[in-house]
């Protein structure tokens, strides 16, 4: 990423986005994420991620049994 873009993580422990120059323990942070809206929407993204995944599972788990 170029330098003159923040990036932005959420703050598990505040509850609150942050940008990278205060971000705190890694341990407590989800991210990093391209602007302050997309760290607070980090719910949405975490279930949209979690939804593909499991429905790449399923499709793996079926792979083949309807002539795939």
């Amino acid at each position: 990423m170029s330098s003159d873009i923040e990036e932005w993580y959420f703050d598990l422990k505040c509850g609150q986005a942050v940008p990278a120059s205060q971000r705190g323990n890694v341990e407590n942070l989800l991210g990093p994420y391209p602007s302050k809206a997309a760290a607070e929407n980090w719910r949405q993204t975490v279930k949209s991620r979690n939804d593909a995944w499991d429905a790449e599972d399923e499709r793996w788990e079926h792979l083949g049994e309807s002539g795939e």
